[in-house]
């Protein structure tokens, strides 16, 4: 069975198509918030596509919410996001 980072990874890439991604789990630096004592996840992700050229930084975020959608609220908690154009991209 897929780990929650495992689930986000594969979503994102397939729905995003990240010239860059990065996926932070801080689950265990939340150990005994609410959120995670109901399993849910903390993760923050560092996404860079051009799924994001010429959006808002508001409609970037809210490709990565819909991608995730299924996940958030249940085995995803909380989630920081970061997006960057891939135009804008310096890796």
């Amino acid at each position: 069975m897929a780990t929650t980072r495992e689930k986000v990874e594969s979503i994102l890439r397939h729905r995003l198509q990240p010239l860059h991604l990065e996926i932070q789990d801080d689950s265990t630096l939340h150990a005994g918030h609410a959120g995670a004592v109901s399993g849910g996840g903390h993760f923050e992700v560092l996404v860079v596509s051009a799924a994001f050229e010429g959006k808002a930084l508001l409609e970037q975020h809210r490709l990565v919410n819909d991608a995730l959608h299924e996940l958030i609220g249940g085995e995803i908690h909380a989630l920081s996001i970061k997006t960057v154009p891939a135009s804008r991209w310096k890796g």
